[in-house]
């Protein structure tokens, strides 16, 4: 369990996280993200890219949101692809690298492929950003990377990220969405 985790399951929980054990050890977060970004597990201000950008970091479980002058504004949990899809033998991992959202859905988004067949799978807030894959909110937010390939994060954050942050392609931004980057498990 990293570090950080076990500092906000301590005594004071000053950024608004609720966890529970499961009944075999494995650690949810089952309300709230965090708000203040101090003590973050990711840095408060990266190099300045003059725009906007989503990080999300597999290996931490976490993801951030930058403004383009590299201050940190909002992170929080972060579920991302599996290294093997359940009931498959292939990797279900969300793709590493730098994308541009390129398509935004509302509270009803959902997938069109899982569950298998057919799809129906919830998808709040979806934040399309390299063919299938997307950021989007679920029920389902832990500290391991055990989606389909899709990037979970709570509802509340993906409604906040894609009507207070997420820009969609448009003219005023050259046709290029926000930027979103994967790093490495």
């Amino acid at each position: 369990m990293p570090c950080w985790v076990k500092k906000i399951m301590g005594i004071g929980l000053s950024f608004g996280f609720v966890c529970a054990m499961t009944a075999n050890g494995q650690t949810i977060e089952i309300s709230g993200s965090p708000f203040d970004t101090q003590g973050a597990p990711l840095p408060d201000y990266i190099h300045p890219l003059h725009e906007k950008v989503i990080i999300v970091d597999p290996a931490q479980n976490v993801w951030a949101a930058y403004q383009p002058n590299g201050k940190m504004v909002r992170w929080g949990i972060a579920t991302a692809g599996a290294t093997r899809c359940q009931g498959k033998n292939t990797s279900c991992r969300t793709t590493v690298g730098a994308f541009r959202i390129y398509s935004l859905g509302n509270q009803y988004c959902m997938s069109r492929t899982y569950p298998s067949p057919g799809g129906g799978a919830a998808m709040p807030y979806c934040m399309y950003f390299n063919e299938g894959e997307a950021l989007h909110g679920a029920t389902n937010i832990q500290f391991s990377n055990i989606s389909h390939g899709c990037v979970r994060i709570h509802i509340a954050d993906a409604k906040w990220l894609r009507y207070q942050f997420v820009e969609k392609p448009q003219a005023s931004n050259h046709f290029q969405g926000t930027k979103i980057i994967i790093k490495k498990y």
